[in-house]
C-alpha cells in the first residue's frame, strides 16, 4: 500500500478514534450503535480498513456529529481514496478482511450467489484455508490470520434478526480442494449451517439450465449494497440501478434452485459420491 494512501488512512483513523473519546464511548457501544463489527471500528481506527461510505456513515451517526464534522471526516475519506494506491503484498491483502467482511457486518439480510467457491460465510475452516493458500506468496502467518477471521466473521449466521440466503450452481459442491475427506467434513457443515432457522441454503441442480449464464459471485447487503467478487478483488456498488440488477439477478437464480428436503437430498447424494472417491484413493 501507497505510503500517502497509509498516512491518510491514519489521519482519519484518528480522527474518528478522537471524535469517540470525546463522546466518551468505547468501541464496543459504537460499534454497537452503529451496527458495526467492534473489529471494524478497531481497524477503521488504526487505520489498517478503509470504510465504505455507507459505513463512515454509520459511524458518524452513532457518534452524533454535526454536518460541519460529517463533512470533515467524509472529506478525510475522499482523500484516502484519492490517495495513490501501490500494490500491496499477500499477506497484508489477507490480513486486511475486505469489503465483504465489513459489509456482512452490518447487514441484516444478506443473500449471496456463488458459482465457483462456497460462500465465505459456509466455508470450513480447512476449506478456507485451501482458498486462501492459493493466493500468490501468501505466508502461513497471514493464512491463519484470515482463517480465523473468516471464521469468527460466521457467528453473523446465529444471531437472531439476520437472514441469510444462499444460492449455489451444483457445480460449486464439486469443484473441490483438499481431498475428499475434507469435502465430507465440509458437506457436514453445510447440512448443519441449512438447519439454522435464519438461513435458506439454495442450490441450482444440473438436471436443469440456469436463467442466467454467472459469470462471477456476488453478496447483496439488505437492498443498499452489493459486494461484486473477481480474481482482482471485491468491489463495493451501491448505486441503486445497479443493485437493483443484481437483486433481479438473485431472485432468477433462487427460482431456479431447489431448498428443504430438496437440496438435503441432493447435498446427501453429492457426499455419497465423494465418499467412494475417498474409498476409491484407499484401496
Amino acid at each position: 500500500m501507497g505510503s500517502e494512501r497509509r498516512e491518510r488512512m491514519k489521519a482519519l483513523g484518528a480522527r474518528l478514534r478522537g471524535l469517540r473519546a470525546g463522546a466518551g464511548l468505547t468501541g464496543a457501544v459504537l460499534a454497537q450503535r452503529a451496527g458495526v463489527g467492534q473489529p471494524t471500528v478497531s481497524k477503521v481506527e488504526n487505520g489498517r480498513m478503509v470504510p465504505s461510505l455507507d459505513v463512515l456513515g454509520r459511524l458518524s451517526a452513532a457518534l452524533g456529529l454535526d454536518e460541519s464534522t460529517t463533512r470533515e471526516v467524509r472529506d478525510l475519506l475522499a482523500a484516502v481514496e484519492a490517495a495513490p494506491d501501490e500494490v500491496e503484498s499477500s499477506g497484508d491483502k489477507l490480513a486486511a478482511g475486505g469489503a465483504l467482511d465489513d459489509a456482512v457486518r452490518s447487514a441484516r439480510l444478506i443473500r449471496s450467489f456463488q458459482c465457483v467457491v462456497l460462500p465465505a460465510m459456509l466455508q470450513s475452516a480447512e476449506y478456507a484455508r485451501h482458498v486462501f493458500e492459493s493466493v500468490p506468496n501468501a505466508t502461513p502467518e497471514a493464512i491463519g490470520r484470515a482463517v480465523a477471521a473468516r471464521v469468527e466473521r460466521q457467528s453473523v449466521l446465529y444471531e437472531p434478526g439476520r437472514e441469510s440466503v444462499f444460492v449455489l450452481t451444483e457445480g460449486v459442491l464439486r469443484t473441490w480442494p483438499g481431498s475428499p475427506a475434507l469435502m465430507l467434513a465440509q458437506f457436514d457443515r453445510l447440512l448443519a449451517v441449512e438447519s439454522l432457522s435464519t438461513v435458506q441454503l439454495g442450490v441450482v441442480p444440473w438436471r436443469g439450465p440456469v436463467p442466467v449464464m454467472p459469470r462471477h459471485g456476488f453478496t447483496l447487503c439488505d437492498r443498499r449494497a452489493v459486494v461484486v467478487e473477481s480474481f482482482q478483488g471485491e468491489r463495493v456498488e451501491q448505486d441503486p440501478d445497479e443493485v437493483a440488477s443484481y437483486g433481479e439477478t438473485f431472485s432468477r437464480f433462487e427460482a431456479a434452485a431447489v431448498f428443504g428436503a430438496e437440496v438435503r437430498e441432493l447435498l446427501r447424494r453429492v457426499m455419497t459420491e465423494f465418499q467412494e472417491l475417498g474409498d476409491s484413493t484407499t484401496r
